[in-house]
């Protein structure tokens, strides 16, 4: 197969979706830093490059965050150029594959999830980022946003005017969804 790589912008600018024509993963992983990319052979590869400051993966994309002071005109091809030897190369992205999506909890818990599921992440994946579900307390929804979303100028807009008016109009329980830092 032969092996196509382009690349997104994201609403963060400072990361770039890699976007390629082979599914990569079931799901996603994120690298935020060197040291969580133990388990993983193509973001260990990726964080070699001194301007590489992030790493995320879904389906078919990685998303890589550039250190202050990088340029996307000076490394967007370095990597590009990178990911495609990846992929033709077969890097593992993860060493163990994730299982099945399970949801726990209350009746409004797994409501919440299933939605956060189903309707957000798919959306917060075009972007290059996740959502991961932590907890439903008094009210409170609270997500942790991975990838692109980690730290972008308008995931708040996304999380209060998006995805909290979608959950209180679903489940209403809900009052206020707030995001947890990594």
């Amino acid at each position: 197969m032969n092996i196509n790589v382009y690349t997104e912008s994201t609403p963060n600018p400072a990361t770039m979706k890699f976007i390629v024509n082979k599914l990569l993963i079931n799901g996603s992983v994120d690298y935020p830093t060197k040291e969580s990319a133990e388990k993983s052979t193509f973001a260990k590869e990726l964080f070699k490059f001194s301007f590489v400051n992030g790493v995320f993966f879904a389906s078919n994309f990685v998303t890589v965050t550039k250190t202050e002071g990088s340029e996307w005109d000076d490394i967007e091809p370095i990597i590009k150029e990178f990911v495609k030897g990846a992929v033709e190369s077969e890097l593992k992205v993860q060493e163990e594959e994730q299982a099945d999506v399970n949801f726990e909890g209350t009746d409004a818990e797994v409501k919440i999830q299933q939605i956060l599921h189903d309707y957000v992440r798919p959306a917060v994946e075009q972007d290059g980022g996740a959502i991961a579900y932590k907890s439903f307390t008094e009210g409170v929804v609270t997500v942790e946003l991975r990838g692109s979303c980690s730290g972008c100028p308008s995931s708040t807009i996304t999380l209060k005017a998006g995805i909290e008016n979608l959950l209180k109009r679903m489940v209403p329980e809900v009052q206020e969804v707030v995001s947890e830092a990594m």
